[in-house]
């Protein structure tokens, strides 16, 4: 076992410290020694509590210090400290016995230099933009005569007063305002939680303006924040945004539907001149009443040059009447004729006309010459004036000698039949020129 080490005699004679009694000696002795410092370093590890405080870390290329902002004196500053910004701190160097650190404590900064916060707002402005959010096609068109205005911006100051000032005298309608603040920390969520505000209304406003003074790129650059870039992009209220001066310029300008220069610009963008749109409307209405005047005139040339060419209705009416009185005596004068030659054409068709009993006698004696030339021209009739019709035993007709056939034959006359057998030769004889007294009859 090893020694332990002997203290000396003067050793022994230090006091022994706790270690709060240590922690608190060199609280002092930092804070005294260095008091209210400046230091230039890159925010780093932000985080933000929920009591408001800022706890967050600033570095350089060799060395990492732990910092925190109160919520008292963070919220008094323009800009909102992020991951990357590289600012310039004022504040005291103190530790923190708790866990045996040092830190600083912020009471106040500011970019170091534009600079870095041009930087930022450009890398941000590039972000935004490649999401679609300052795209033409997005811009809604500002209403020409709005009925109610919505207003966001600070209660107090010139702003709202020349804008109050400006709509009243050019065009007096409703105005809301929702009071924001619009620099330091905080301001960004509250004109972002306004414009949102402004769009969950039931009766929203017809158009926004979202308005500031002028000032530095620090005071204006809570309108150059990502959350107020996106609720005025997403508002289906048209924007018009009034930031600064005319030479100013923030991204929400980009996001809104309508830049104007100054706030009493963007009240001149709201509403119209009321006096110049009651003579608008004047000038149109004696446009009106001119075009009419003419229109009415070119009619009545018209009717005029047509009613030149109308025949007068009265006169219409006389020759109507003489023509009637013409066909009616022309009607009684031809009565008398036509009915007598209707007369007369049916005392030529009844002269015509015969007698039925003499029309029936006709037809009986018609009648009865076919019926005796039918009877006369019989078969019966005919085998009875000496002719024979022969025909085989099975009834087939023979009309001519080379078809008579060896066996035998049946010839028919008019009192009866006979069967008949060839003996010999069936050449036809000559003919004998026939004698004209003994000319066979006609059958008919």
């Amino acid at each position: 076992m090893s020694e332990l080490p002997i203290l000396s005699e003067s050793t022994s004679l230090i006091p022994i410290l706790s270690v709060s009694d240590l922690s608190n000696t060199l609280k002092r002795a930092v804070e005294d020694q260095f008091g209210f410092v400046r230091i230039k370093g890159e925010v780093s590890g932000l985080k933000r509590h929920t009591s408001g405080h800022i706890y967050y870390a600033l570095k350089d290329e060799n060395a990492v210090m732990d910092a925190v902002s109160w919520r008292g004196s963070y919220s008094k500053n323009p800009v909102q400290l992020e991951d990357g910004l590289e600012i310039i701190a004022t504040g005291r160097i103190t530790t923190y016995p708790a866990r045996s650190k040092y830190q600083m404590v912020v009471e106040s900064y500011e970019a170091s230099g534009q600079g870095a916060l041009l930087k930022l707002l450009e890398e941000r402005k590039r972000m935004l933009a490649a999401e679609g959010l300052f795209a033409a096609d997005r811009k809604k068109q500002i209403p020409k005569l709005p009925k109610t205005i919505g207003v966001v911006t600070s209660p107090t100051g010139a702003v709202i007063r020349d804008i109050l000032h400006r709509i009243k005298d050019r065009f007096p309608c409703h105005v809301i305002v929702w009071p924001v603040a619009v620099q330091g920390t905080g301001a960004a969520e509250q004109v972002a939680a306004a414009i949102n505000g402004f769009n969950a209304l039931q009766n929203r406003p017809d158009v926004l303006i979202v308005a500031r003074g002028g000032g530095s790129l620090e005071d204006l650059w809570a309108f150059n924040e990502e959350i107020v870039v996106r609720a005025a992009a997403n508002s289906r209220i048209p924007l018009i945004s009034a930031i600064g001066h005319e030479t100013d310029t923030t991204l929400i300008d980009y996001a809104a539907d309508l830049r104007a220069p100054t706030p009493t610009g963007a009240a001149e963008f709201a509403v119209p001149v009321l006096a110049e749109l009651i003579t608008y409307i004047d000038d149109r209405a004696r446009r009106h009443n001119d075009v009419m005047r003419q229109i009415l005139e070119h009619r009545t040339l018209q009717l005029t040059s047509l009613e030149r060419g109308l025949v007068n209705p009265q006169r219409l009416i006389e020759e109507g009447m003489q023509r009637l009185d013409d066909w009616s005596d022309r009607l009684i004068r031809a009565l008398p004729q036509l009915c007598q030659t209707h007369q007369d054409r049916l005392i030529h068709t009844f002269a015509r006309l015969r007698h039925p009993k003499d029309q029936l006698d006709l037809c009986f004696e018609r009648f009865n010459q076919l019926s005796t030339r039918l009877d006369q021209a019989s078969f019966q009739k005919v085998l009875d004036r000496g002719f024979a019709m022969v025909t085989t035993g099975s009834g087939e007709s023979i009309t001519c000698a080379k078809k008579f056939p060896n066996t035998p034959v049946n010839l028919t006359f008019g009192d009866g039949k006979v069967e008949v057998i060839k003996t010999g030769s069936t050449a036809p004889r000559k003919k004998s020129p026939p004698k004209e007294n003994n000319q066979q009859p006609s059958l008919f």
